[in-house]
């Protein structure tokens, strides 16, 4: 790869990070070129981008957007998750296709909304329930709130009846 070349990389490397402010780094080492394409096509329809890419040439474009926090994290066969804003359904996407096929890719860290975070922190947004399922889970918590108001209410009022008539 000429000079040239690579500096044209870490220019269009730069301007990805840039546009997508939630990253995470994996270790895709393992998964052969099928599934590679596979686990492309999952992130693609979850909004989101892989892009393999050369540790040198990662920290010129990581360096390029102000983020240090990522370097020691850039070793082996590296590759780039680009969530945009949507780091969930990424995350997501990540921790399913990891189960399916032995843990890989690996998730190094990552970089969501100017914080680098670790594998722990990925993983577990990825098990976060779609807003549907939360907001589901509110309502039936509320409702049951509700209902047992009620069921005070109405034991304060039988009580106050049987009260009155005695």
């Amino acid at each position: 790869m000429s000079k040239a070349q690579r500096q044209t990389t870490v220019d269009t490397l730069t301007e990805q990070i840039k546009a997508s402010p939630n990253l995470f780094v994996t270790d895709f080492s393992g998964l052969n070129v099928l599934k590679m394409t596979e686990f492309r096509r999952r992130l693609r329809a979850a909004g989101a981008r892989y892009v393999v890419v050369k540790n040198t040439l990662a920290q010129r474009a990581l360096a390029a957007n102000n983020i240090a926090e990522l370097d020691p994290q850039l070793s082996g066969t590296t590759g780039f998750v680009l969530a945009g804003t949507d780091p969930m359904a990424a995350a997501k996407v990540l921790g399913e296709f990891a189960k399916e096929h032995e843990q890989r890719p690996a998730v190094k860290g990552g970089w969501l909304d100017g914080k680098a975070v670790e594998p722990a922190y990925v993983k577990r947004l990825g098990e976060i329930p779609p807003r549907e399922v939360l907001l589901g889970q509110l309502a039936g918590g509320l409702n049951g709130i509700l209902y047992q108001m009620v069921g005070a209410l109405e034991a304060l009022r039988e009580q106050r009846q049987a009260a009155e008539a005695s």
